[in-house]
């Protein structure tokens, strides 16, 4: 490792779920000499329960060595909208969902990209499952409309 300038670099999602004994494990990994010498990133992605982790005392040594912290917010339905379009855009197809579906599709992600993407995913499946060419709000509402039908009883004709 001394003669390279590459660094292993380690990705963990989720890390809210982590034991605070494996983070605490994490902060005398990725650093050697008494901290002089870095020999391995990790970067955490979490929900806000990860920062509340942190802040626990067996993690402070561990909170205060993190050196860029970035919060994210639930993105807005125009940020949603224009992730979307630029989707659409980049597939090769920008007119593969109507307006009204787009706005639709992001007024029901909830601010959340993954979200949005997965929806969109499911919308494409029956799509091309139907051999469409356009989606539109009629196929959403096929799609993920809440089944009405009650459950018969047993013996009930």
């Amino acid at each position: 490792m001394h003669d390279t300038q590459l660094r292993p670099v380690l990705l963990i999602d989720e890390a809210q779920e982590l034991l605070p004994s494996v983070l605490a494990e994490l902060r005398l990994l990725a650093s050697t000499q008494f901290d002089s010498r870095t020999v391995l990133s990790v970067v955490l992605a979490g929900d806000a329960r990860l920062n509340e982790k942190l802040r626990r005392d067996e993690l402070l040594p561990l909170g205060s060595r993190i050196r860029l912290r970035l919060p994210m917010e639930y993105a807005s339905g125009e940020d949603l909208k224009a992730c979307l379009t630029h989707l659409l855009d980049r597939a090769g197809n920008p007119t593969l969902m109507t307006e009204a579906l787009k706005t639709t599709l992001c007024d029901h992600a909830a601010g959340n990209y993954r979200a949005l993407t997965t929806i969109a995913a499911n919308l494409l499946t029956v799509a091309a499952e139907r051999n469409l060419t356009q989606l539109d709000e009629k196929l959403y509402f096929e799609v993920f409309a809440p089944d009405t039908r009650k459950p018969r009883r047993a013996g009930a004709r």
